[in-house]
Formats: C-alpha cells, structure tokens, sequence
C-alpha cells in the first residue's frame, strides 16, 4: 500500500529543465510522481482536498529537479574505498542535505581487487537508501594514462583488457552505468565496442590522448569526458589535445567541476560559450573528507587537509588530491560567475539524467519522479522531495532552512 502524502508546492519560483517560470506551482501525488506544474492563477481552479493533501507556500523559492552528481568519491566521512555498502548508504543520507536526489558513487583506479570490493559495496547498497538514490557504479579507471594518473593509484593501472573489464562488469550486475579510460591506449576500440553492447557510456579522461586519438575515440563512441581540463592532454596549436577536442567537437560532452579551484571561472564560462549546454554536466568528485564533522580527514587512504578550497596532502601541500564541492555550492558558484541558474540547474540535473538514461528523472514534468529541491534565493536548502516523500526541510508551512 502507497503511503505518500499528496503535496503541492505554491509560490515557487520554477525552474523545471526545460523552462523558467515566476509564481508557479508543483503537484506531487501519492505514488510519488509529478502531477502537474501550474501557474499560481490557476492554483483556484485545482480541487486539492486540505485534509489530504499539503499545500507548503514556499514564498518565491526556486523549485528545480532534484541535483543528480554523477561523479562522487565520498561525502561526510563516508567514501566508496571503505568498500562496504554502510558507507555508500552514508553518502546517501549526507548527499540529500545538500539537495542531491541522484548520484554515482564512483571508484577510484586502485588494486583490482579493491574496486572490485568497492563496486559490490555500491551494489549491495542500491535500494536500501535513506537518503539520495543511487542510480549505479562509476569507475574512474582503471583503463587510464600513466601520465595523467591524478590522485589515483598507480599500483591500479591496467593495460585494456577484456578479462579484466568483464570481472568489473560481474561484480557490477549490470549496474555500471560509465568508465573513464584514456582513449589512445591499445585495444581501446575493442572495448568500447564492448562496453557500448552492454549500455556503458564511456568517458575519456586521465588521458594523454592526442587530438587524433580522441576524434578515433569519438567514432566508437566515447562521446563524455570526465572532468574538464583536469588530468587530461592540454590545448596546444599544433595538437589540440583533449581539451581542445571538447572545445572543438559539439558533441563532445564534458563533465565540470565548479570550485573555481580545479578550473579557472574565466574557463568554466568559456566551455559554456562554446559548447551547447546541453553537453555540460556539473560534478563535484568530492572526496570522503567533504563536509566531514569530525574525525580525522582521509581521502583514498591518504591523510589530508582542506587548503584554499580543495583536499590536499596533510604532509606535502603541493600534492593536490581534490575537491571539496557540494552541487549546491557548485551551483551558488556559477551563478556568482554570472552563469544563468537555468543553465546552472539544468547542468546539475537534467543534462546527467539524459546523458546516463535515467529515466523520469532530473526535470520537473509530469508523470517525473517528485525529486524536487527547494533553494532559497541564497542557494540554501530549504526542502526535498525523494520519490514524492519529504526527505529534508518543509517540516510545516513555513519554509525552513535545513543547511547552508
């Protein structure tokens, strides 16, 4: 039996993924989906039965998609190297405080045997979520450049190998949904030819890759890029290199993360210029340590320290190890930057949802699952809907404000 609260969501500010509209208002019924996305005007028109249904005046919030980050090590001290499934459902609960519906754990490039651990921890944990749902296994690797390792391990690097691949694919179930991997390597086409059979987008990243190499990787279909400008081959005039390919290539899709550590804001605006934002999908690759209360600050088995916006090697500072970012942050930044928050919106939610086929989800349609964020003006919290149940924030009429 469906228990879920019918709610309508009035005064809002709607911002649906496709659209932009002041003084509106969005129905959520009991089965947890969409029902209608309306003018206030005709709020008169609707029956909505106040002994069952919730009417929540949101007093001119923005009502977006709920944020889908689709490239996430850890969060609050839970990460996916802890290789058990208690830790990814603690990245669920900690990732919907900060108005994720959606998300991809994703495993760093380590010992085999390590992701394969970490990747059935993922699975193990699908459908035991309190928080953020998890829509299946990101694998940063381990099919990448030696010499754009980042902060992965290098002890994990692999040479293209379909027995390999398919013992990261069992202990996936069927769930990996993407791998980053460096496109020049050798047999790289036999396994994209592979992956692309079994529904896995692949991205290239931690890649030297020439130009040439990537456009040979474009025509068997690695069409993403994982996180722009970081741990790839740079633009140069005589080799465009990765980063020029995204530039270049309209159909190049490229993650981006938006600390304005990682990437320059300068550039971040430049890669929304130049390329339809629709291929633009916001990440944060948070590391375990984000947003941690307490304790000691681990990332992937190293000590670490936030500096200057970012995670950092405790005992060296020049040893970079990544970012900090939360998706609400990400988006306040942008839109700092002078970036429409319709375009901020539509990178964290609607862009993922399309590209990884997450069906009924990252826009604000109905028959779509009510995964709905209420931001105030300030790009607070101040609600969230998971499948049509409340999950943060809204606790009465008036609207609270849960996290900053």
């Amino acid at each position: 039996m469906n228990t879920n609260t019918p709610y309508v969501l009035i005064n809002g500010t709607v911002i649906s993924g496709v659209a932009h509209i002041e003084d509106c208002a969005v129905a959520i019924d009991s089965n947890g989906n969409i029902e209608d996305v309306f003018r206030m005007r005709r709020l008169k028109e609707q029956d909505y039965d106040p002994e069952t249904t919730k009417i929540i005046d949101v007093k001119g919030a923005y009502i977006t998609p709920g944020l889908i980050d689709t490239h996430i090590h850890g969060i609050g001290g839970f990460g996916t190297e802890d290789c058990n499934s208690e830790s990814i459902l603690g990245m669920s609960e900690r990732l919907a405080d900060f108005g994720v519906t959606s998300f991809l754990p994703t495993v760093y490039t380590d010992d085999l045997e390590k992701m394969i651990a970490s990747t059935k921890a993922i699975v193990e944990a699908m459908g035991k979520e309190k928080g953020a749902k998890i829509e299946g296994v990101n694998l940063e690797g381990p099919f990448i450049s030696p010499k754009r390792i980042g902060a992965q391990n290098p002890a994990g690097l692999q040479a293209v190998n379909l027995e390999v691949f398919n013992r990261l694919y069992e202990a996936g179930q069927g769930k990996i949904v993407c791998m980053t991997v460096a496109p020049e390597l050798k047999h790289m086409r036999t396994l994209a030819l592979e992956a692309e059979k079994r529904g896995i987008v692949l991205l290239a990243g931690h890649t030297d890759a020439t130009y040439e190499n990537i456009i040979e990787g474009m025509q068997c279909g690695i069409l993403h890029t994982t996180h722009f400008f970081n741990a790839m081959s740079r633009l140069h005039h005589r080799n465009p290199g990765c980063v020029g390919a995204i530039m270049i290539q309209q159909d190049m899709k490229a993650e981006i993360i938006c600390d304005g550590v990682h990437v320059h804001p300068e550039l971040v605006k430049l890669l929304i210029r130049e390329k339809p934002i629709s291929n633009i999908v916001m990440v944060t690759d948070a590391l375990k340590p984000t947003m941690q209360k307490s304790g000691e600050l681990t990332a992937n088995g190293m000590s670490a320290e936030l500096f200057e916006g970012a995670f950092v090697s405790r005992d060296d500072h020049n040893l970079f190890l990544g970012s900090s970012l939360t998706l609400l942050k990400g988006i306040e930044n942008v839109v700092e930057w002078g970036i429409t928050i319709d375009q901020a919106i539509q990178m964290a939610s609607a862009n993922p949802a399309r590209i990884y086929n997450f069906k009924k989800k990252g826009a604000l349609i109905p028959g779509y699952r009510a995964n709905i964020a209420v931001l105030n003006k300030d790009f607070s919290l101040g609600g969230l809907f998971i499948d049509g149940k409340l999950a943060r924030g809204l606790l009465s009429k008036e609207f609270i404000n849960v996290v900053r």
